[in-house]
């Protein structure tokens, strides 16, 4: 099917539709255009997805796309897809086209293939770039290589970008990689206007304060002046984190005590311990009393250690080895104890040990949110700590005020956790919209930053 931009209008499908991120912006895109836009099939199978979708789009009903034939799909013009990220993220597994949710992409392809559309947006995690490389010198890895290809084969110009939701007037460090392809020529995804904002920009003001113990310590220990951009998190040293044991969230230390945690939280990490035990190093080992008397000694040594142990700021336990189990496809390397060597003291460092992650700077951007985390970022406001409202929430993914948001606040903030950002769809939607309906006034932007081997493999 060939749009015909006198007709005014461009039909499209909404596949993996989440929330509508992806709707959102191509809407916005082709209105900007003067082109109706018409979604004619929408794909999603989770309840509080499709619940949001129907409230703020239309009704649709939960549509697994693996059982749904593409010659049942009405005929279209473009297709949208944020497939699922998890089998390339580097917060899952990583395993790619191993994984069930990897092979989504190929029901993307057979799609693609039935209906030959005029173009495609395909948006993913950054990691999809790096997955499954082989040579570490290679620009891209062999799963994105695959869906390149695949997608060339189909008989289309095919480009690629890793975008940055900050270069979009979003107040969110968040960089996905969109795949666009159309059957005229290529769609440059270089040279998009830079709109940059800070959190202040979309902060809400007078909202209830949050009262917790852990605020309660972070008030008393902190001025509330030095508070923005810290993370509470003990994994890690630096000088933008507060650890449990500075607050005392767990229980009383002393400097002493302090000062022993501050240095089996450097020494933890050095590899030279793999070595001494003959196991694979991991970032962050238990280490023997008989090992850490080696960089910190004190007459007292082993009841500080325990006394640590008792109020939960270390851990004693058995190191652990990288092996290898299962067999064939499903062999794959885990962490196991090594109940045959020594237990250690090592710093409890659970990704999600604390109710608070982060205190936000309003004038910067919040990290990547992601959804274990977003409900864990807390902002200032006057003399204390709240979290971000909803309406804050999907401002920062370019959704609408106007959104509406008829569920719990745990399940939008999933949802928002695993969102596109609607305004580089906008951005890219234009672009591509621009050359298939032939738009007049595009200024074609040639694309040089494309080495020769991705030239002669994907366009």
């Amino acid at each position: 099917m060939h749009p015909n931009p006198d007709h005014g209008s461009i039909r499209f499908i909404d596949l993996f539709a989440g929330m509508g991120g992806f709707r959102a912006g191509f809407e916005k895109a082709a209105l900007k255009l003067n082109i109706k836009p018409i979604c004619v099939y929408t794909s999603e199978i989770k309840p509080s997805a499709i619940k949001f979708y129907s409230d703020n789009f239309e009704p649709i009903d939960s549509e697994d796309i693996t059982n749904k034939n593409e010659s049942e799909i009405p005929m279209f013009d473009v297709l949208l897809a944020g497939f699922p990220c998890q089998a390339f993220s580097s917060a899952g597994k990583r395993e790619g086209f191993l994984d069930t949710r990897g092979t989504l992409f190929f029901d993307i392809e057979r799609i693609i293939k039935h209906h030959q559309p005029s173009g495609f947006i395909l948006e993913n995690v950054e990691g999809l770039v790096n997955h499954d490389k082989k040579i570490k010198e290679n620009e891209i890895g062999q799963t994105l290589e695959t869906i390149l290809a695949s997608l060339k084969n189909l008989g289309y110009a095919v480009t690629w970008k890793v975008l940055d939701s900050s270069d979009f007037g979003l107040a969110q460090l968040r960089r996905r990689i969109f795949i666009v392809g159309t059957k005229n020529s290529k769609v440059s995804l270089n040279g998009f206007k830079k709109t940059k904002i800070t959190l202040a920009n979309i902060l809400e003001k007078g909202l209830p304060l949050e009262k917790s113990k852990t605020i309660e310590l972070l008030l008393k220990h902190y001025k509330i002046s030095e508070l923005p951009g810290k993370s509470l998190k003990d994994k890690r040293g630096g000088l933008n984190n507060i650890h449990s044991w500075e607050i005392e969230l767990k229980g009383k230390t002393t400097k002493v005590q302090r000062e022993l945690l501050n240095e089996l939280l450097k020494a933890r990490r050095n590899k030279k311990w793999g070595d001494i035990k003959n196991i694979v190093w991991m970032d962050g080992m238990p280490l023997t009393l008989k090992e850490i008397k080696t960089f910190f000694t004190h007459p007292n040594l082993k009841k500080l250690l325990d006394d640590l142990v008792d109020k939960g700021y270390i851990a004693y336990e058995h190191p652990k080895d990288l092996v290898r189990i299962g067999t064939g496809l499903n062999k794959k390397l885990v962490r196991k104890e090594r109940l045959d060597l020594p237990k250690g003291y090592n710093i409890v460092a659970g990704k999600l040990s604390f109710e608070i992650s982060k205190i936000l700077d309003p004038n910067g951007l919040t990290p990547t949110l992601v959804a274990t985390d977003l409900d864990r970022m807390m902002v200032i406001e006057r003399r204390g700590l709240r979290r971000l409202s909803i309406t804050e929430m999907l401002r920062l993914f370019g959704f609408e005020d106007s959104m509406v948001v008829n569920m719990k606040r745990n399940e939008i903030v999933d949802l928002l956790g695993n969102s596109v950002p609607v305004n580089i769809v906008e951005a890219v939607s234009e672009r591509l919209l621009r050359i298939i309906l032939q738009k007049e006034n595009y200024e074609a932007i040639v694309d040089n930053t494309l080495t020769a081997k991705q030239e002669a493999l994907f366009i």
